[in-house]
């Protein structure tokens, strides 16, 4: 991902939320196969499991354009269908591979990518650049918007008379329907995988494959206009929040938060450099 120091964020809960928020992420895999293709891309929703979740992040981590610490930034886990390409790809090139000390599932040895967007996002006219516009006219349109990358290995279960994998399917279906229900629908009394025939939910588990992405590191993006001059951001602001439009009015607040996030930090910077 391309970062420039003014977009890049690093706050692991800030990242975990957004994924929580927008669990349909793009999986990416590049695997080698004389019958499909290299590169293959699948929209899965993703639940996010970290070890931090029962314990409190308080302070941020160093700034810098990636969070690398494997033994904290937790596991994606998600589903695809077997008869997917991309599945079809997975099985094709694990079927020799070994399986895990005590486990059925297998590791691709090729680094995955797993790209969440967050739904604030939107095209920008040159017409709200209040400053600039009128006084140069060097103004030309972009796009705002925060996104969140995920880079590991991928641990696949797709024996369908493997115990564990059954034991995996379950649970990932569980919590992902327990996460959409309440979280999505918000839901009081949630539809649950219980609630359909045991024998139809088994049938259906045999035609999926389970994936968990165990995470390496973690790349944040908001690219929130925050390269803009105080006059322009502040016509990218007004002007999205007179749209009728409730992504373009989060959008507004979310500019108008990334510059308070700004000035903050830097305030704080200028009282570290000053002490003595």
């Amino acid at each position: 991902m391309y970062l420039r120091a003014v977009h890049v964020e690093t706050h692991l809960p800030l990242l975990r939320e957004l994924i929580r928020s927008n669990p349909l992420g793009i999986l990416t895999t590049a695997i080698p196969s004389p019958n499909f293709p290299l590169l293959q891309s699948s929209h899965i929703p993703f639940v996010l499991s970290d070890p931090d979740s029962t314990s409190p992040v308080s302070s941020r981590q160093n700034e810098g354009s990636t969070v690398n610490s494997s033994s904290s930034l937790g596991t994606l886990r998600g589903h695809l269908a077997r008869a997917n390409p991309q599945s079809r790809a997975l099985i094709e090139h694990l079927a020799s591979a070994p399986a895990l000390p005590g486990s059925d599932a297998k590791i691709l040895e090729q680094e995955v990518l797993v790209l969440f967007t967050s739904h604030a996002h939107h095209y920008v006219t040159p017409k709200f650049y209040t400053q600039t516009k009128p006084d140069t006219g060097k103004v030309v349109p972009t796009w705002d918007y925060a996104a969140v990358q995920v880079y590991g290995k991928l641990k696949v279960y797709f024996d369908s008379r493997s115990e564990e994998t059954g034991a995996f399917l379950q649970r990932q279906v569980e919590e992902l329907t327990e996460a959409s229900e309440r979280g999505i629908m918000g839901y009081e009394q949630p539809w649950q995988v219980s609630d359909a025939p045991e024998s139809y939910i088994g049938l259906l588990k045999k035609a999926i494959v389970g994936v968990e992405v165990l995470i390496d590191r973690m790349e944040g993006k908001w690219k929130m206009s925050q390269e803009s001059t105080e006059g322009d951001a502040q016509g990218v602001i007004d002007g999205f929040a007179a749209l009728e439009d409730p992504v373009a009015q989060e959008v507004s607040r979310c500019v108008q938060e990334r510059r308070k996030l700004a000035e903050e930090r830097k305030a704080s910077e200028t009282k570290v450099a000053a002490k003595p």
